[in-house]
């Protein structure tokens, strides 16, 4: 394991501190566009996309030990291939800071240099298991959770942050939030942009669930993280009242004008989006994709909000701490949850989003959380009815952002376009399947769709197969991995050459 001294030498390297780390170190957007080393045995021969030891931003001897099991049970070398490029990729290429003694960490999405609340999360989800047996790792996850809490408890409505004072690194300029109005106002050396999602808030939960369920250590719940806490409640409350009061009063506690070559168009009344009825679900204005809600209560964002607030519970009741917090965030749980089944389920299909006026669109986006990752995000079981009559219509032409041709089919977004889907959703359907056949046709649906670059894009052309989106997007390669781990444990003779589960850290 290394050690925090040996780790600091190290990224004096890393992060471009000293004049040999600059010169030696490419710089990893460029470097993900071509490929690079020995080419896998299979007939996909795909390179080896790994920085070099010494541009490596984190070191982990116990990741690095779930690479080589992995290599050795698999019996495809492009997979095998593949989970080599995907599984480090986070800890090769986005630790932009990191400093224990501050407990501090800073950790970019790829080629955007900004933490995203979400994206961190995802980033991290397939390290859970060597929490316990790596403290170097552990202790820059709970880093990652302090420098995450400072920011929800400034500006709960944001969702991506420039890097800390203390880390020395200059904020970045964000074109896409020129000209945008938002109230309550942000201070953008802090704020990279503030497009108020509320599953990034569901992000910075499920980050600090995992950390202690791997841990059991509690010195993560500081005066930073129960403020952050405060103000998630505060978001809970405000976004779950109707737009007008009894009164006719228009309610806005967000908004948002988008505009002026913003990614996402200028947003109707007054930047508050369509109105909104009462529910008991929570709105919000942007998608996980950071585009605009067309309806504020989306679905998938409000049931991983109902999952990871009885997770919050569940820590704050086994910590002995918070227990007025555990009780509203039961209250609130079931509340979400029951709206979610009353008011978005029609003949069985649920809608993405809904209003609380009765309108309604079935679609499905491919970020997470979406209708296809509810299993994933522990909502519901892969075998419920209105799962699987629900995942029938996502992924067919009933979707209007499904697409599929030249080999390449998935759901995708107004992110991108319609005729670009993301290799994410197939990451999401494989996740909710038992189905032997289905399972690996998606994957190599993925596996096929590199470009020959062996990681995984943000989206993925039908028309053109060198078309393709964010050659270097963390999340999606750690979302990777993970399922790859998930058929590891529970559909090992799918992909390795034994018939034997494998569990990292166990």
């Amino acid at each position: 394991m290394m050690r925090p001294r040996n780790f600091w030498k190290l990224a004096s390297a890393l992060l471009g501190l000293g004049a040999v780390g600059k010169a030696q170190c490419p710089d990893y957007t460029s470097y993900s566009r071509e490929a690079h080393g020995n080419l896998s045995s299979g007939p996909l021969a795909l390179p080896y996309m790994r920085p070099d030891p010494a541009c490596r931003t984190f070191n982990s001897t116990a990741v690095e030990q779930v690479i080589e099991d992995m290599k050795a049970r698999l019996k495809d070398p492009d997979l095998a291939r593949l989970f080599e490029n995907t599984f480090p990729n986070t800890l090769d290429t986005t630790v932009k800071y990191y400093n224990s003694s501050e407990n501090l960490a800073f950790i970019i999405t790829g080629d955007i240099t900004a933490q995203w609340l979400r994206d961190t999360a995802n980033q991290f989800a397939h390290y859970k298991s060597l929490l316990a047996i790596d403290e170097e790792l552990a202790r820059l996850v709970k880093a990652v959770i302090n420098n995450e809490a400072r920011y929800v408890a400034e500006y709960p409505y944001c969702g991506a942050f420039q890097p800390p004072p203390e880390s020395g690194l200059s904020p970045s300029h964000n074109d896409w939030a020129d000209g945008v109005t938002v109230n309550p106002p942000v201070n953008n050396q802090t704020v990279f942009e503030c497009k108020y999602e509320i599953d990034s808030l569901c992000g910075f939960l499920k980050l600090s669930r995992s950390y202690f369920d791997a841990t059991q250590d509690d010195s993560f719940m500081n005066d930073n993280w129960f403020g952050a806490i405060d103000q998630i409640f505060r978001v809970i409350n405000e976004q779950s009242q109707p737009s007008f009061d009894e009164n006719f009063n228009f309610i806005s506690y967000y908004n948002w004008t988008g505009g002026n070559g913003a990614l996402s168009p200028r947003v109707p009344n007054g930047g508050n989006g369509e109105p909104k009825a009462y529910t008991g679900m929570v709105g919000t204005h942007h998608r996980p994709s950071d585009d605009i809600s067309v309806f504020a209560f989306l679905t998938p964002a409000n049931a991983m909000l109902s999952v990871e607030l009885d997770h919050l519970a569940t820590v704050l009741d086994a910590t002995g701490q918070g227990a007025n917090i555990s009780q509203s965030a039961k209250e609130w749980s079931a509340r979400i949850r029951d709206a979610v089944w009353d008011t978005t389920v029609v003949d069985n299909i649920f809608a993405y989003e809904t209003n609380g006026f009765g309108g309604r669109y079935v679609m499905d986006d491919a970020n997470v959380p979406s209708l296809l990752s509810l299993p994933y995000l522990g909502f519901l079981d892969k075998e419920d009815p209105a799962y699987v009559a629900t995942r029938d219509v996502l992924l067919s032409n009933k979707n209007p952002y499904y697409a599929s041709g030249g080999g390449f089919s998935g759901t995708g977004g107004p992110h991108v376009d319609p005729w670009h889907p993301w290799p994410m959703s197939q990451i999401s359907a494989i996740f909710g399947s038992d189905d032997d056949d289905e399972i690996v046709n998606a994957l190599y649906i993925i596996a096929n769709h590199t470009n020959g670059l062996g990681l995984i894009h943000e989206s993925q052309s039908i028309y053109n197969g060198s078309d393709y989106t964010r050659s270097w997007f963390a999340w999606a390669n750690s979302y990777f991995a993970e399922m790859l781990l998930d058929l590891a444990d529970r559909k090992p003779g799918l992909i390795f050459s034994e018939d034997e589960s494998y569990r990292p850290g166990q």
